[in-house]
């Protein structure tokens, strides 16, 4: 696919899906790319944390990309740079906050002298060949969330990246509904727009209000307190700085992601007013009614620091009557591991409040009232949704029409739209997948090493060795090991008939190794079958003396 006189969509990844975030626009021969993130890996993926986007398409047309726009710093827009941006060889251009955190993630990986980082100012202006780009700040669950109104030769588009609106948002300055009505006023083609909350029938909330919920919680509170939450919202640490000062505690960090971006953001201008933070053993010290603690983890990530102290495992200790705030929704895919974390804390007599009990957490992104009162202010011709599974997109849509957006197209990862002219219309279909980031190595997901480690997590594996003279006859016995089989009491058992039937299958020295070898492999696995109804793994090595 060419991208000749004419505006074109394709979303290698976040559409039909929640997370792992790259759109591309093509005009006249060129491709300019919004946005490079990653989705966390599921059980489906054993061993794995970052599932990164399959970027074939765009690397195949590496020389007509003239760039990458960052619209804001969540992992699920920007997390994809450190190990993707370099072979794609093309600047990358963000506000100051979001440049900063992907700087850290440059320097972290050895490539900040790599990769052409620029800064834009918020409401800043650039080109990129035919492309004109303005940021349009939007409030959002971190700082510098924005939208891009990008000028082509066929229109103006307005690509929400992530939002909400909020009218005390704590950080930043949005834009008004003055000022998005006069984008509208000016023509818009095509309104690219965020999916999540469609199904929420309200509006998603002001941080203001989610300050006073916390600032309740944490004044009835007799003990210590710890409230997790996403270390990228640095409205809600400020809130957090603001609660702890009003209720007479002393604020303390605990995880090296809201270090970073402490730094960050007070690098940027924000969160100057924070109280001085102290550290884990003073936290510890002071009496507990008078310390509040920030920590990561609320997603029940194991390494992260809820979890640890949790188990126990962390220099913060929790005990009977003191008190977690969960400040954060709980992702779909999460609940496991967050109830193994609320039962770990249970089990200690710690107190739990969620936002089920007070309002302590409020969206990132826009509920049906705010999505309505988007199209009423930029008016676009067309609707097309992204951010969101397709029933997500789906429903986007419908709710589109349904206010007076003349078009609405619904597509899916892969799916070549054209928006103009004669659009939006499908007008052909790209491959696109998921890579893994295993250790340091990027792979296929769904290549040979993944499922080999599938394979072997659900049924095991057995090594089997022998050796064999110049004449093809069996030399001792073989030996075999296992991993993962299911067999405790009658393990013993077990080897000495698999090993009994190796030999049986080893015998005749067959000039064609590998014909014996699958021999020896079958009959071991038929064993391992016979005696647990699994299908291990077998490998098979043979020795010639």
């Amino acid at each position: 696919m060419t991208a000749g006189d004419e505006l074109l969509f394709l979303a290698l990844g976040g559409s039909g899906e929640i997370g792992m975030n790259v759109n591309l626009y093509g005009c006249r021969g060129k491709w300019v790319m919004v946005d490079l993130g990653v989705t966390f890996a599921d059980p489906y993926y054993p061993g794995i944390e970052l599932v990164l986007p399959d970027l074939s398409f765009i690397e195949e047309r590496r020389e007509d990309l003239l760039g990458i726009v960052l619209t804001h710093g969540h992992e699920d827009h920007i997390g994809a740079l450190p190990y993707l941006a370099a072979d794609l060889g093309v600047p990358l251009y963000a506000t100051p906050f979001t440049a900063g955190l992907i700087a850290g993630k440059l320097e972290e990986e050895g490539l900040l002298d790599q990769v052409e980082l620029n800064v834009i100012e918020n409401w800043g202006e650039f080109r990129l060949g035919e492309f004109g780009f303005r940021y349009v700040p939007l409030a959002h669950s971190i700082a510098e969330g924005n939208a891009l109104l990008i000028e082509t030769p066929h229109g103006r588009i307005f690509h929400t990246g992530d939002w909400k609106l909020d009218a005390n948002p704590q950080i930043g300055q949005p834009a008004t509904a003055a000022q998005l009505s006069e984008i509208g006023d000016e023509g818009v083609l095509a309104l690219v727009c965020d999916s999540t909350n469609v199904f929420n029938p309200n509006a998603s909330g002001s941080e203001g209000d989610v300050r006073d919920g916390l600032m309740d919680v944490v004044r009835e509170a007799k003990g210590r307190v710890v409230v997790t939450t996403f270390a990228s919202n640095v409205a809600r640490i400020r809130t957090l700085g603001d609660v702890a000062k009003a209720c007479g505690r002393r604020l303390c960090l605990a995880g090296r992601s809201l270090d970073r971006i402490v730094t960050v953001a007070k690098t940027g201008g924000y969160l100057r007013d924070l109280p001085p933070v102290i550290d884990w053993d003073l936290a510890m010290d002071l009496p507990g009614r008078e310390v509040l603690i920030v920590a990561t983890g609320g997603q029940g990530e194991a390494r992260a620091a809820l979890a640890r102290i949790a188990g126990d495992t962390h220099p913060i200790k929790l005990s009977e009557g003191d008190l977690v705030v969960f400040s954060s929704k709980e992702i779909p895919g999460n609940e496991i591991a967050i109830g193994r974390v609320q039962n770990a804390l249970a089990a200690k007599g710690v107190l739990m409040v969620t936002e089920r009990q007070a309002h302590v957490h409020v969206s990132g992104h826009p509920g049906r009232p705010e999505l309505a009162a988007m199209y009423e202010w930029i008016r676009p011709q067309i609707l097309l949704p992204v951010h969101g599974e397709l029933r997500h997109m789906a429903e986007q849509a419908r709710l589109g029409l349904t206010h007076g957006i003349e078009q609405a197209l619904v597509q899916k990862n892969g799916d070549v739209v054209r928006l103009a002219p004669d659009g939006p219309t499908i007008v052909g279909h790209e491959a696109t997948g998921r890579l893994v980031l295993d250790g340091d190595v990027i792979l296929p997901a769904d290549g040979a090493t993944m499922n080999e480690r599938r394979k072997v997590s659900i049924n095991g594996q057995i090594s089997v060795a022998f050796a064999r003279d110049g004449k093809g006859k069996l030399v001792g016995r073989p030996e075999l090991r296992l991993q993962g089989v299911p067999l405790e009491e009658d393990r013993e058992a077990f080897l000495a008939e698999a090993r009994e039937e190796a030999a049986e299958a080893a015998v005749g020295g067959d000039a064609d190794v590998e014909v014996l070898r699958e021999r020896v492999r079958l009959a071991v696995r038929r064993a391992a079958t016979r005696w647990t109804g699994k299908k291990p793994v077998v490998d098979v090595l043979i020795i010639d003396i």
